[in-house]
């Protein structure tokens, strides 16, 4: 029997308004999950995959699965499952990985470093391009292949090329300030490590990553012997 061709639904569900879409915060914080686990079939050499076999690979639900692929107009078939290839290619686009991004380094300390250093991001379209600091020691030195510059140029350097992320490794007390001056240079989206929330415009997108809170949560699970997530 001829099977029908696995239908591309990604297309329509992105042309619609974003108050059409109502994904779930829930759904879009599995999909990273989705699309890591779909990776790691295809480097398995693995071109095939049922709801009830990734379910059990995942410790998710089937139905859980099923509904999730849904709100973006379904991937699979009937009696043939999911192909994993196109699955994690729409999954991608629905992330925005079809994309290129250009993320710039506020804080050249340990962690700023460790972001710099990390093949993985642009693996992903996520293109390190600058990075910025105020400390004389480390102005002037190569991260990952890039010189750490003087934040008294962050201005200058916005104006001059196109800044999509900018992640804050910064202490704190600066953070604010600093995303703020961003944020009307016209940059749009923060990946916040500072230890602090930002209080900026309704249009501009922020992912904290406050890790004290990760590792309190760890320890109050630890101490509930709760299920992680």
């Amino acid at each position: 029997m001829q099977r029908k061709p696995v239908l591309n639904f990604y297309s329509h569900w992105r042309s619609l308004p974003v108050a059409e879409k109502k994904i779930s915060s829930a759904v879009v914080k599995r999909l990273p999950r989705y699309y890591r686990y779909l990776s790691e079939l295809l480097e398995n050499g693995i071109d095939r995959i049922s709801s009830q076999e990734l379910s059990r690979r995942m410790q998710v639900t089937a139905s859980q699965i099923r509904q999730d692929f849904n709100n973006f107009g379904g991937f699979g078939q009937q009696g043939y499952g999911y192909n994993v290839e196109i699955l994690r290619r729409e999954i991608g686009k629905i992330l925005g990985l079809d994309q290129t991004y250009n993320v710039i380094i506020l804080g050249a300390g340990n962690l700023g470093q460790a972001l710099a250093n990390y093949s993985g991001f642009s693996k992903r379209g996520f293109v390190v391009s600058g990075i910025f600091d105020v400390a004389p020691d480390k102005i002037g030195k190569k991260i990952g292949g890039i010189e750490v510059l003087d934040r008294s140029v962050l201005r200058k350097f916005a104006a001059e090329n196109t800044v999509d992320i900018a992640a804050l490794t910064l202490p704190k007390a600066a953070a604010p300030e600093v995303a703020g001056e961003l944020a009307g240079l016209g940059v749009h989206a923060f990946w916040n490590f500072a230890a602090t929330d930002l209080n900026l415009p309704a249009d501009v997108v922020v992912e904290n990553v406050h890790l004290a809170e990760s590792l309190m949560r760890l320890s109050y699970n630890i101490v509930n012997r709760l299920p992680h997530e």
